[in-house]
């Protein structure tokens, strides 16, 4: 299989930790008259740093992206049956140039079930599957922001249920799975001590390799007609599959489950529309993690209690015109170990994620649009225990409609990524065109 690299505007897993996309999203026209839809995307594009390398080893190139799409959408009396394929084909002039493959590509499969068994009674079944090589850019299970080399990949599959106990009282059941595989692999207790070729850290494999089981159920009252309040219960279990060292220190060796978690959130909100234009979602809770499988000499507390916030603002100004500013607050793996002397490692990242979405039509074929987001990531355990990464990246994007089949934008996009303990900063700029064409 060829190595895989995958953008934004062909993954979107539902992340809410990343807003701004690397390109321009879809404005693909879908025609409700027939279930099928089949369009394709050619773009040009500059990435002045691909290899998401640091500040004075940065490889630019200038590319192509082709990126044929279809759906298939079946609506019948009480179900929706959807069936979603995305193949991504990238080349790379610079690449090219050194000698070696310049052609990367992406495949993205989405499937889901919608039921209504009553009037009361709905229940859905989504999948999504992906590889890719730049996992920054759907970070369902990781917030990994650097460009992994190799095969990796993700699928993410959800279940859930939506019942109406009466007119004012719902809830909402959900079970969700993660797999995540990445192909960097192969460090050995030998190979971290210097003594056999190989890998002298930790792998993407050994740190992230994982299957999450996620449970939520939640409450809901709709106390007013503008005004409804949810209560929420969501129980995590993390397990890392790598099977791989991660750290070794005086005390003793630290692997892959080593850092296997389980996590209780405990969430309260509120949905308000202020006005016909205004609307305000917002969760707060805490969330308990407990690191229950640690080897015996880690010294540090297997269990911490963490806020948990999910807020968001959206003010739609005219018909097809909003802005949108939120905020989350939760936990994430880490691509690093970190640990101290005693043998103590990184367990996980606290993300806080600040964000603001503008789209405006300029006019009935133009549209323009800016994303801005901004990620703060704080170690928990470990040498670095407290130490900070930072995470800025903001895109801009035109689009044109030539006719409901075929469209072009351009756009720019820049991504900041500051350095932390054993994980390296960069800046990436993005600059790109292209057009589409969809029946």
């Amino acid at each position: 299989m060829k190595k895989l690299f995958v953008s934004a505007s062909l993954v979107a897993i539902g992340a809410v930790s990343l807003h701004a996309d690397e390109y321009a999203p879809d404005f693909t026209a879908m025609d409700a008259t027939k279930p099928w839809t089949v369009s394709g995307t050619l773009r040009g594009f500059y990435d002045d740093n691909f290899t998401t390398s640091p500040n004075g080893h940065k490889a630019g190139s200038a590319g192509f992206e082709f990126s044929p799409q279809g759906s298939l959408i079946v609506p019948l009396q009480q179900t929706e049956l959807g069936l979603r394929y995305t193949y991504g084909l990238y080349y790379y002039q610079q690449r090219e140039n050194q000698g070696s493959n310049p052609i990367d590509q992406t495949h993205q499969a989405d499937l889901w079930v919608d039921h209504a068994f009553n009037q009361r009674w709905e229940g859905k079944i989504q999948d999504t599957f992906v590889s890719q090589q730049d996992p920054s850019l759907s970070s369902s299970g990781t917030s990994l922001p650097y460009r992994a080399e190799g095969n990796n990949f993700q699928n993410v599959g959800t279940v859930s249920a939506h019942t109406e106990w009466s007119m004012l009282f719902s809830s909402d059941l959900s079970y969700q799975n993660t797999w995540i595989d990445y192909h960097q692999h192969g460090a050995t207790l030998r190979t971290l001590e210097g003594i056999d070729p190989g890998p002298t850290s930790a792998t993407y494999a050994g740190l992230l390799n994982q299957v999450d089981h996620s449970i939520g159920v939640t409450l809901n009252y709709q106390y007013l007609p503008d005004l409804a309040f949810m209560a929420g219960y969501n129980f995590g279990w993390n397990v890392y599959t790598g099977d791989e060292p991660i750290a070794i220190t005086s005390a003793g060796n630290a692997y892959s489950a080593s850092r296997n978690q389980m996590s209780h959130t405990f969430k309260v909100g509120a949905q308000y529309s202020a006005t016909a234009n205004l609307s305000i979602v917002a969760w707060g809770g805490i969330t308990y993690n407990d690191n229950y499988n640690l080897p015996s000499f880690d010294t540090q507390s297997s269990t911490s209690i963490e806020p948990y916030a999910n807020i968001a603002v959206t003010y739609t100004y005219l018909p097809g015109d909003y802005v949108q500013v939120g905020f989350t607050e939760s936990g994430s793996p880490v691509a690093t170990t970190d640990a101290t002397a005693s043998g103590s490692v990184t367990k996980f990242q606290q993300v806080s994620v600040f964000y603001a979405t503008v789209n405006h039509q300029i006019t009935p074929k133009l549209t323009g649009s800016l994303t801005a987001h901004y990620q703060y990531s704080t170690f928990v355990g470990g040498a670095n225990d407290g130490a900070s990464q930072n995470w800025y990246s903001l895109g801009l994007n035109l689009a044109y409609a030539f006719t409901p089949w075929i469209s072009a934008d351009a756009g720019y996009n820049l991504y900041y990524l500051t350095s932390a303990p054993e994980l390296t900063g960069y800046s990436r700029n993005i600059g790109y065109a292209s057009a589409t064409l969809s029946f």
